[in-house]
C-alpha cells in the first residue's frame, strides 16, 4: 500500500524512500512488532476466556509440561494477524509473490486453527484427521507451487536448482509443482512438530526469515544476484518484506511465549509458519537451500520418522521420546537448555545456507 506513495515523488522528493525494499523491510519488521505488542495482551484474554482448559497437554510427554495446564493456545492468530497488516502495509501489491505466499501462509493457518479448534473443544491432544489434513496442505502447496510456475521466466521457473553450483538446474516441468508442493507442505509439519517447548520454534523461524529475506532480496535483484553468480527472480525482492514481518510479528510473540509461556502458537501459527517458509523457498528458488537453513526442523522431523518406523519394524524406540527436543528433555536436560541450544544450531545452519550464495 505504501508503496503507492513513490507515484507522489516527483511532488514530494522524500517519498522516493518507499521505492527501497531495504526501507520497507525495515518497516514491516516494526510495524508487525508493534502490532502484536499491541494487541497480543487482549487477544490472549480473549483466548483465555474462550478456550477455558487451554490446551491440552500430551498425557505421554514428559511430566514437566503438566505445570503448564491451562495456558492458552492459537497464539498463531497473534503472528498471523501482525505478518498480515505489516506485509499489506509495506508490500508492493503488484508483485504475485507477495500473494502466493499470503495465499499460503493464511491457508495453512485456517488448516492449523481448525485443527487447534478441535484439540480444544474434544479436549485432547489430537485434532482432526491427519490424512485430511495432509490433503488439504498439499492442495494449498499445489496450486501456489503452480502459480509460481506459471508467473516465473518459462523453462527456468520450473526447474531445481543445486546450491555450490552456479550452473547446475535440473529441468522438472509439470512436476515442479509436485516438488513444490512437497516442500511447502513437508516445511510446514516440520515446523509443527518442532514447537513443543516455550519459544523453541519462533526463534527458528526468525532466523530461518531472516536468512530468506536477505535470499529473496539479492536474489530479487539483477546486479547482486551477476555478482553472487547466483539465479535471478525478477520480482522475487519483495518476499524480503514478508520475511520482515515475519520477524517482527515473531519477536512480539516471544515476548509473550518466553518461559513461562503466557500463550502457545499452537497449529495455527507453526503450520502458517512452516508453510510462508517453503513458499518463500519455492518462490526464490532456494528449495535445496531451506533444507539446510532449516536443517533444525529436518532433524526434528526425521527423529519421528525414525523413531514411528523403528517401532513398527522391530518394537523398538531409537530415541526416548520423539520428536528430538523431547528426548534430550528425557535425557535429563532443562526445557531452557534444549531450546537454547536448538537456538544455537538454527543460527549455524543459517550461516551455513548463506555460505550457498557465494561458494559456488
Amino acid at each position: 500500500m505504501l508503496h503507492a506513495l513513490v507515484n507522489f515523488s516527483d511532488q514530494i522528493g522524500p517519498l522516493n524512500v518507499f521505492r527501497y525494499i531495504t526501507f520497507r523491510t525495515g518497516g514491516a519488521i516494526m510495524t508487525a512488532l508493534l502490532f502484536v505488542f499491541l494487541f497480543g495482551p487482549a487477544i490472549i484474554d480473549l483466548l483465555r476466556v474462550k478456550q477455558g482448559k487451554g490446551q491440552p497437554i500430551r498425557e505421554d510427554g514428559p511430566a514437566s509440561h503438566f505445570s503448564k495446564k491451562g495456558t492458552p493456545t492459537m497464539g498463531g492468530l497473534m503472528i498471523l494477524s501482525g505478518v498480515t497488516v505489516s506485509t499489506l502495509l509495506w508490500a508492493n501489491w503488484a508483485s504475485w509473490y507477495v500473494w502466493i505466499v499470503l495465499f499460503v501462509t493464511l491457508s495453512y493457518g485456517a488448516i492449523g486453527f481448525y485443527d487447534d479448534y478441535l484439540k480444544v473443544t474434544n479436549n485432547r491432544s489430537a485434532g482432526f484427521s491427519g490424512k485430511l489434513r495432509l490433503l488439504a496442505e498439499l492442495i494449498v502447496a499445489a496450486i501456489a507451487a503452480w502459480a509460481v510456475m506459471s508467473i516465473g521466466s518459462p523453462g527456468f521457473s520450473s526447474s531445481l536448482t543445486v546450491p555450490f553450483f552456479k550452473n547446475v538446474v535440473i529441468p522438472l516441468g509439470a512436476m515442479f509443482v509436485v516438488l513444490g508442493a512437497l516442500v511447502i507442505a513437508g516445511a510446514g509439519n516440520a515446523v509443527n512438530l518442532t514447537d513443543g517447548l516455550d519459544g523453541l520454534a519462533i526463534v527458528p523461524v526468525m532466523i530461518a526469515a531472516a536468512t530468506f529475506g536477505l535470499i529473496a532480496y539479492l536474489s530479487g535483484n539483477a546486479n547482486f544476484a551477476r555478482y553472487l553468480q547466483i539465479h535471478y527472480v525478477a520480482g522475487a525482492g519483495e518476499l524480503a518484506i514478508i520475511c520482515g514481518a515475519l520477524i517482527g510479528a515473531g519477536l512480539g510473540f516471544l515476548w509473550f511465549n518466553a518461559p513461562p509461556a503466557m500463550i502457545f502458537m499452537g497449529d495455527t501459527g507453526s503450520l502458517a509458519l512452516g508453510g510462508a517458509l517453503g513458499a518463500i523457498a519455492v518462490a526464490t528458488k532456494h528449495e535445496i537451500v531451506l533444507a539446510i537453513v532449516g536443517g533444525l526442523f529436518v532433524l526434528e522431523t526425521l527423529s519421528v520418522i525414525i523413531q514411528v518406523t523403528s517401532y513398527k519394524l522391530t518394537g523398538k524406540r531409537v530415541f526416548r521420546m520423539a520428536p528430538l527436543h523431547h528426548h534430550f528433555e528425557q535425557k535429563g536436560w532443562h526445557e531452557s537448555t534444549v531450546v537454547v541450544r536448538f537456538w544455537i544450531i538454527s543460527v549455524v545452519l543459517a550461516l551455513i545456507g548463506l555460505a550457498t550464495l557465494k561458494l559456488r
